[in-house]
């Protein structure tokens, strides 16, 4: 027999028990849906996560006390070590050959007030002038302040949409003036609106010259040192292991000890958030696995249900002439079909999933890969599972068929 009344026989044999068809595939629809919707989700987020939440340029290295952490016991190792200061920025730029920018930054919460109206507990993060280039910091208003401010430690501040809200609401801040521990600070930008990122707002923040904090605040944790090399990406990893040097040097860190203090570079988040987002991801297609594998085996079982109802049939038609070859095609193509219909059904579930994470939560993106790969997977789950049933329709005599009551 031909395809096409393969396929035909096909459709009508599930049009015919239309409730065992849909019930079949829906465990194929459960386990494709979770496929798409985690891989649209993870595929989301990690484009989110190297767009919103890394805010270093590539060719940005940060030298800080803790670096990254992925342990307690990394935390109690970097707790132990010396603050980087000020002094290892001074030198640090001084004696850096390889570096295109070296720049600062120190972090502490304090509260703010503009007459009456009060916030506690605001981050005030203290940049030196060169930080709007080494770090992605976008302005909506305003400028980001010089470096003849940074080194006269003026007073002055670029706030968050957070803070522009609460203490200068339906008015333009720039120029005005709030106190941050009694001291007046004259608002010259404003940054451009960032919302939440993983539920923690990005907008409650005030940026302040790093020598004004440093003469205002204790910045108990000390800073966090900036480094660009001056060659681009080819020049990254001698300027790296030159500050290394110097920082070693300043600590007196003998030879064969490890750095006594972090660095972390856009690469190094990256690679960690794609670490954590991968087990995440491993463990769920673990699970959506489990529920193409119980689809499978239902579709198995009802395919022996259908070869044991239609027995007669099958012996009719190979005593009409059909070949073992045709009887076998026939019923792995509806457990195909079954299976592809499912994974159709399973690609449009996982859509909506990732849509409705879209609208309420976090960005996510379906790509035409993911749907191939959902519908592949259901087809091959469908054929995979129709083998033995179609083999032993395929093995029935004509003469013991035709008898089967």
């Amino acid at each position: 027999m031909k395809l096409p009344d393969l396929f035909a026989m096909a459709v009508d044999s599930l049009r015919v028990h239309k409730l065992r068809s849909a019930l079949t595939l829906l465990g194929v629809v459960i386990g494709v849906m979770t496929v798409v919707s985690v891989l649209s989700v993870v595929r989301g987020l990690n484009d989110y996560v190297l767009e919103k939440v890394v805010n270093l340029n590539p060719d940005v290295v940060v030298f800080t006390k803790y670096g990254i952490i992925r342990s307690r016991l990394e935390f109690i190792l970097a707790n132990r070590r010396k603050p980087v200061t000020v002094r290892d920025l001074e030198v640090v730029q001084r004696e850096c050959r390889s570096c295109g920018e070296v720049g600062g930054q120190a972090s502490e919460a304090a509260n703010l007030h503009v007459g009456r109206r009060k916030l506690s507990d605001v981050p005030i993060t203290g940049y030196t002038a060169n930080a709007a280039s080494l770090l992605k910091i976008e302005l909506q208003a305003g400028r980001f302040f010089t470096s003849v401010e940074d080194v006269h430690a003026s007073a002055v501040a670029v706030i968050g949409y957070d803070v522009k809200d609460q203490l200068f609401p339906d008015v333009d801040p720039i120029g005005r003036t709030l106190y941050l521990r009694g001291y007046p600070l004259r608002v010259v930008g404003l940054q451009k609106k960032l919302g939440k990122v993983l539920g923690q707002p990005r907008d409650n923040v005030v940026f302040v010259p790093l020598s004004f904090m440093s003469k205002v605040l204790t910045a108990r944790q000390g800073i966090a040192i900036m480094a660009r090399p001056a060659r681009g990406m080819a020049g990254l990893e001698k300027m790296q292991d030159e500050v290394r040097m110097i920082l070693r040097a300043l600590r007196k860190t003998p030879f064969r000890s490890e750095d006594p203090f972090g660095v972390v570079g856009a690469e190094a988040i990256r690679a960690l958030w794609q670490s954590i987002s991968a087990g995440a991801f491993a463990l769920m297609i673990l699970i959506s696995g489990i529920s193409l594998v119980v689809g499978g085996i239902v579709i198995a079982n009802i395919m022996f249900v259908s070869v044991a109802e239609r027995t007669q049939e099958i012996g009719l038609r190979m005593a009409l002439g059909a070949r073992r070859r045709d009887i076998w095609r026939q019923f792995l193509l509806e457990s195909a079909l079954v299976s592809t219909v499912g994974g159709v059904g399973g690609v449009l579930g996982g859509a909506l999933v990732a849509t409705v994470v879209s609208e309420l939560f976090l960005p996510s993106e379906v790509k035409p890969a993911f749907v191939i790969a959902g519908i592949v997977t259901a087809t091959l789950t469908g054929v995979l599972a129709g083998l033995a049933p179609a083999a032993a329709a395929s093995r029935l005599t004509p003469v013991e068929a035709l008898r089967q009551e």
